[in-house]
């Protein structure tokens, strides 16, 4: 498992933000001063769950509206019945730290 660095904490806005690590597409979620990290394309669409609307925990896909768990990558409505991958987070000195191993995310 390792550690990868996302980027300053204060640098990420309160709601979703895209970043690559490890060759992989993630999705950071700023929701107060907590963090959240799911795999960022849709289960069912391909969409960049980034860029969609985030209500409480929930992020709805922008392409056909599903909405998935930022805290688990379950999806909670359809069409998409797969969940995304979930990634351990972590803040070191100011930084947003993701775990990221060789085999996915956390699920």
């Amino acid at each position: 498992m390792a550690w990868l660095d996302a980027g300053a904490a204060d640098d990420f806005p309160e709601g979703g933000s895209r970043v690559d690590l490890a060759g992989r597409s993630l999705a950071v979620f700023r929701i107060g001063d907590d963090f959240y990290v799911i795999g960022d394309i849709c289960s069912h669409a391909f969409a960049s769950l980034s860029e969609g609307e985030l209500w409480d925990y929930d992020v709805e896909c922008p392409l056909h509206g599903s909405e998935f768990d930022v805290r688990t990558g379950i999806p909670r409505g359809l069409p998409a019945t797969q969940p995304v991958a979930t990634y351990e987070v972590r803040l070191e000195q100011g930084r947003v730290m993701v775990s990221v191993d060789a085999g996915g995310g956390d699920r």
